[in-house]
């Protein structure tokens, strides 16, 4: 049996109630994945789906309760039909009845493992209790897997922890349904005070503290889609916190009854907020930085960027195509079965990508490569490699590049290499830097168009008009060729973007474009890419507050874009 102590098909369905916290995907726990990935169907409000799909195994039925979302009707029978991740779909109950214990009974009933989220923490939930009553009702076995909720993991993103080493006592309050008794008890106290409010009613929240007895000149902090990148947090008193939200143009505002988390106590060290504001500080805080690659390709440089506290946004400028002429390539593959080859170089995830796919096409695995050399150019394609099960023998110890490659390269020796040849699997455009310097080394080359590269299908309307018109702060260029084909499929990127490149050659193309070029890598490498873009940010942001100014994005710099600030 499974850590989730889970039959494998329950008889009678299983229901667990997952809390998804306040918004960090990244702080759902352990054991919310484990169920997450053992569910059959998913049942959530959208913002919070949005958090957990991404864990839900291929097929699961995903269910939005969210009350202005339309059911969509199975092909070709008219029965309602599920929101789908990634499969075929489960058809459970009738979706157009949006109320979650019910859709959640009815896909238990039917034998579901189903996996009921919700924001924060169940045990917080307003109707959590209520479903789980009536698990107990119907004879449905369910559990419970916790989650942060917003009043406790808001405030440590913002910077502002809830007690001291005295240990101050903490209250907590829900301004939307508190009392005049409970507003009198936590006013007559000096504790810390965390309320749970709107952006509309924070203000009148504090005026209620004040009137129950806390000074006007409590600090006080209120933070607004805390632990995401869109998070923004104020700090002021009990008594100027209207006047701050003000004059920041986020009250009033069509917005209004979004969420907030305001902390207030002279012992919250809400007062030292500058120097403990750890999320909102990090060098990319909010950035949204587009990176022209597959989300295949950018796995590994989007995290990078997160970890940077950046949105990367993921648009593919090429696409991968198989050669015109594959006979070069099924000869090529022939002979590395049969000996022919000393060494086989992949300069690319998608090189490694073109020969496994070759390898399946003929039933080989990595075997194959049993008495073979392999040398990988960079991490990335060493690490697609290890995923097909091998080892690269050569991987250059400096420059991650061709010529960094040729480095370490050894030159042909008659005496130890029984086999001269190398085999290079490569695309269509790439450049004659490796071939050449391999014949210099003595070595005789099979220089094998692997697969084509043409230029990508242009983006949707809504990421091609934020290119152009100032949307992204930042665009990381990795080759001349995604320069090109970028503004070949979306246009100019507006002068507000920060434009990063990876060297030399591409930095230029970006000014033949009329791009004005901010940051260079200090190697061809794309990791060291971003961390240039994020050194670039973290002085930009120095420079802001040496100024007195306030910390803005460079997208914020473009017309019109203030008022938006708070969306």
């Amino acid at each position: 049996m499974s850590p989730t102590n889970l039959p494998t098909k329950p008889v009678h369905g299983h229901v667990t109630f997952l809390g998804a916290g306040p918004g960090d995907p990244g702080l759902l726990t352990l054991r919310a994945v484990e169920a997450l990935a053992n569910a059959d169907v998913l049942v959530a409000e959208h913002d919070v789906l949005d958090v957990v799909r991404v864990h839900a195994r291929q097929g699961v039925a995903v269910l939005n309760t969210d009350p202005d979302t339309s059911p969509v009707p199975y092909p070709g029978t008219g029965t309602p039909q599920l929101t789908v991740v990634d499969g075929a779909s489960t058809t459970v109950g009738d979706p157009a009845s949006r109320d979650a214990a019910n859709l959640v009974m009815t896909a238990a009933r039917g034998g579901k493992r189903v996996v009921r989220a919700v924001s924060g923490d169940p045990g917080l939930d307003t109707y959590a209790a209520e479903e789980m009553l009536a698990c107990v009702a119907a004879g449905v076995p369910f559990e419970v897997v916790p989650g942060i909720a917003a009043a406790v993991g808001v405030p440590a993103y913002a910077g502002v922890p809830l007690r001291d080493a005295q240990g101050a006592d903490v209250r907590f309050v829900d301004a939307r349904t508190a009392s005049n008794r409970c507003w009198t008890e936590v006013g007559a106290s000096d504790g810390t005070v965390v309320v749970s409010a709107t952006l509309d009613s924070v203000a009148a929240a504090a005026g209620e503290l004040v009137a129950s007895g806390r000074k006007p000149d409590t600090p006080m902090s209120v933070t607004i889609a805390g632990t995401t990148t869109r998070q923004r947090t104020w700090s002021a008193t009990l008594g100027t916190i209207a006047q701050t939200l003000k004059q920041a143009k986020v009250l009033p505002s069509p917005d209004g009854g979004r969420p907030v988390i305001a902390v207030v106590g002279e012992r919250s060290a809400a007062a030292q907020r500058d120097q403990l504001s750890w999320f909102e500080s990090k060098p990319l805080f909010g950035w949204k930085v587009l990176v022209p690659r597959t989300k295949e390709q950018a796995a590994s440089l989007s995290d990078q960027l997160r970890s940077y506290g950046a949105v990367p946004y993921e648009v593919p400028t090429i696409a991968v195509e198989p050669p015109r002429t594959p006979q070069q390539m099924e000869r090529a593959v022939k002979g590395l079965v049969t000996g022919r080859y000393e060494w086989i170089a992949f300069t690319s995830v998608n090189a490694v990508k073109a020969v496994r796919e070759k390898f399946e096409e003929y039933g080989l695995d990595a075997r194959a490569f049993a008495g073979i050399k392999v040398a990988a150019v960079g991490e990335q394609t060493a690490n697609a490699l290890v995923a097909f099960g091998v080892k690269p023998d050569l991987v250059p110890s400096g420059e991650q590049s061709a010529a960094g490659l040729l480095e370490d390269w050894p030159p042909y020796d008659p005496v130890f290499d029984p086999i001269d040849r190398v085999f290079l699997p490569r695309a269509d455009i790439a450049t004659e830097t490796l071939v050449a310097g391999l014949i210099e080394l003595g070595w005789e080359v099979d220089d094998v168009t692997a697969y084509r590269t043409v230029r990508a299908s242009p983006p949707p309307a809504d990421t091609r008009e934020a290119i152009k018109g100032g949307g992204f702060d930042a665009v990381l260029f990795t080759s001349s060729s995604t320069v090109r084909n970028l503004v070949g499929i979306a246009g100019k990127p507006h002068n507000v973007t920060v434009i990063a490149c990876i060297g030399p050659a591409t930095a230029k193309t970006a000014e033949e474009h009329g791009l004005r070029v901010d940051v260079m890598a200090p190697e061809p490498s794309v990791h060291k890419l971003a961390e240039a873009l994020a050194e670039f940010g973290l002085r930009r942001r120095a420079a802001a507050l040496d100024a007195g100014d306030p910390v803005t994005r460079p997208s914020e710099r473009r017309p019109g874009s203030r008022r938006r600030r708070t969306t």
